[in-house]
């Protein structure tokens, strides 16, 4: 495997904020989230659950509730608004004022032609949903009291609103409210305090079914008003209801951390008819579950403890595959680092700030597995606070350590730096068309910027003039897909530059002649990681659902390790890990080696050896150390693979062939907590 001097850096300390709302799209399998920050990330559950875009957030804007119409996706707040994003740029597409106070809920017939907001001042405000922006149509009767939650019912002719004390059922033609249904206090409760109807859900048969924040999931007959059941399922609050497309399974989320399964099942064998029954209790989260989506397997929830939790349903999915696995997802799935290799130094990005730390020297040599006594300590150089109202998307380190450039979605800031006084210049007069980037990347040699932008187009900008000097701006092929790129990478001997959106296509442009170069064939899953070798020329990518390819920039074709790779295949035992790959880089003292890394493990490739059978165990380096020299030689295989790893965030290689990682801390997420919250939790 090779030894390396590790810099095993662990002052990183990001915290990813609490999951406020979801909204999961059936049709294309993507699921929205939206966090306390106003940060809005979308999954690809049919790609293995990958990452695949991030709207970065803003001071001000609170998301409390989402809504897919369609492919396009509205989010509402408490602000007031009611916002559609651009999910090619990545960005909010247009903002509306609803002028009803702060927005509680937001909900879509399943027609898709009207937008439902429930807000403050107790009306349900209609919206008409237009090609190109959403237009006020009419006012539901208002009420007395916020409309917290809201669902249609499937035939688009009725909405269900939830308050304080009571839910409104209204005539969406009409606007007219045609049932009043109370609420219990339930049992010992104080006749002034309020029961707050969290979320609501209106089924095809006109069953409603209701949680409160009285910890009841109550079961109405919407054609009466009246109430069939009442299923007391925690002592706090039921803060999120969510239900199967086929309404056969319910779940319901709770602010003890706890998701209770309803089904709609024959409560004794033999008898025909179907009733709601309790049939589990989940307790993957450790305080309020706030938002909940019920796909057709699994069960998936998120709230203060900023997980992202999905639970398979066993009776819906086959035993002991990769399906029927508990996945919990907390850190992003592309890298907040960037290090500077030739300087030593690394920058840490937040939503609001940069943080340029100098990394620590060892003094004295030791034996594999030693700790070396430190000489000088990781120094923190710069904290710098970004400009504006709006969150930082992207940053990057020059690999001199000179330059420092950061973007959000409306700004583009670049700053000279220098290291030996510590001081840094912000650079005044920026090309126009340097506005903003999704990603952005250095050239090894810190000459030029590259800039991804609208359209899978990438700006390059000449940093070696007084200054910055636009040079040019590659674009694919006309008819081939706009989504924003998300990966950026430029080679060692500065000739390539590759890119990758996340409609699965990578890009190589010749930057001698600064045109495309060659597409790689697209394969059906996105790219989490890419790298070109410094003396190959290959372009190594690994993909969403865990595979490798090689790929050779001047034959413009799989090179024989990779078509060997994929006609052997690779090992179970990596298919079915569950966090992608986020980072390939190269051993310059042996060509033949990849690294790479996830959240939890380190892997070296060497391809000068074999690689692993389906029946070869997969041992860890720390297990086949323990082996006899003769059992080692009999295991050994092409992947080395190291795991004794919490929250790995970045790994890179330094000039001197030093190794840097980069571990998140494990933080106290009950710190992280606002002090009453934190109260509630200790009273449980």
């Amino acid at each position: 495997m090779g030894e390396f001097k590790v810099h095993r850096v662990r002052f990183f300390d990001y915290m990813p904020t609490a999951i406020r709302a979801m909204a999961f799209n059936s049709r294309t399998e993507r699921l929205a989230l939206a966090r306390a920050d106003g940060a809005l990330e979308i999954f690809n559950f049919a790609d293995n659950y990958f990452q695949e875009k991030v709207i970065p957030g803003q001071d001000g804007r609170a998301v409390e509730a989402l809504c897919w119409v369609g492919q396009r996706l509205f989010s509402a707040g408490l602000n007031g608004e009611i916002t559609e994003y651009d999910l090619e740029n990545l960005r909010p597409r247009y903002t509306v004022e609803a002028y009803g106070g702060p927005i509680w809920t937001i909900s879509s017939n399943s027609q898709g032609t009207l937008l439902a907001v429930g807000c403050e001042d107790g009306t349900v405000k209609m919206f008409e949903i237009l090609e190109e922006r959403i237009q006020f149509q009419r006012n539901l009767d208002r009420q007395k009291g916020r409309i917290i939650s809201l669902s249609w019912h499937p035939s688009g002719t009725l909405i269900a609103a939830g308050m304080m004390d009571m839910i409104r059922i209204f005539d969406a033609e009409t606007g007219r409210a045609t049932h009043r249904l109370l609420v219990e206090r339930g049992v010992g409760a104080s006749k002034s305090k309020e029961v707050v109807v969290w979320s609501i859900v209106f089924l095809s048969d006109h069953t409603i079914v209701s949680g409160d924040s009285a910890g009841k999931v109550q079961i109405w007959d919407g054609v009466t008003g009246t109430l069939v059941r009442t299923q007391l399922v925690t002592k706090w609050d039921v803060l999120a209801l969510s239900v199967s497309n086929d309404e056969s399974s319910l779940v319901a989320g709770t602010s003890e951390g706890t998701v209770v399964q309803f089904q709609f099942i024959s409560s004794t064998v033999g008898q025909q008819d179907k009733e709601w029954v309790r049939t589990r209790t989940f307790k993957n989260h450790s305080h309020d579950v706030r938002a909940l989506a019920h796909t057709e397997t699994a069960v998936v929830s998120g709230g203060m403890d900023t997980q992202l939790v999905v639970r398979p349903l066993l009776d819906k999915v086959e035993k002991n595959t990769q399906e029927s696995a508990l996945r919990k997802m907390t850190l992003p799935h592309r890298s907040l680092v960037c290090c500077a290799k030739k300087a030593g130094l690394l920058l840490f990005q937040f939503p609001d700030h940069l943080e340029l730390w100098r990394l620590g020297e060892s003094d004295g040599h030791g034996k594999p597995g030693d700790s070396l006594p430190v000489k000088r300590k990781p120094e923190k150089l710069i904290q710098l606070k970004r400009k504006g109202e709006d969150h930082i998307c992207c940053s990057a380190l020059s690999p001199c350590g000179g330059w420092l450039a950061y973007s959000t979605v409306t700004s583009f800031r670049l700053y000279r730096l220098q290291n030996n006084n510590i001081s840094i210049t912000k650079v005044s007069k920026l090309p126009k068309d340097l506005r903003s980037a999704h990603q952005l990347c250095f050239s090894p040699d810190s000459s030029k910027l590259f800039a991804s932008s609208s359209h899978s187009s990438v700006i390059v900008v000449a940093l070696n003039q007084p200054e910055c000097k636009y040079l040019h701006t590659l674009k694919p092929k006309s008819g081939e897909s706009e989504q924003p790129v998300h990966l950026l990478f430029a080679s060692e001997d500065g000739k390539w530059l590759a890119t990758a959106n996340t409609d699965c296509e990578i890009h190589v442009y010749n930057l001698d002649k600064l045109k495309l170069h060659c597409t790689v064939p697209v394969y059906s899953s996105c790219p989490t990681a890419i790298a070109i070798h410094p003396t190959t020329s290959n372009l190594v990518a690994v993909h969403a659902d865990q595979q490798i390819f090689e790929f050779s920039l001047v034959q413009k074709e799989y090179t024989e390790w990779s078509r060997k790779l994929q006609k052997q295949g690779l090992h179970s035992l990596w298919l079915e890990r569950d966090t992608p790959i986020t980072h390939v880089a190269f051993n310059p003292q042996n060509p033949a080696h990849i690294i790479l890394h996830d959240t939890f493990m380190f892997c070296i490739i060497d391809q000068s050896l074999p690689l692993p059978e389906a029946k070869t165990p997969f041992y860890n380096q720390m297990t086949l150390r323990s082996l006899p020299e003769p059992q080692r030689i009999i295991h050994s295989h092409a992947f080395k693979i190291c795991k004794n790893f919490q929250h790995l965030m970045c790994v890179s290689l330094l000039e001197d062939h030093s190794l840097v990682v980069v571990e998140r801390p494990l933080l106290n997420i009950m710190s992280q907590l606002p002090a009453p919250v934190r109260q509630k939790k200790f009273a449980t």
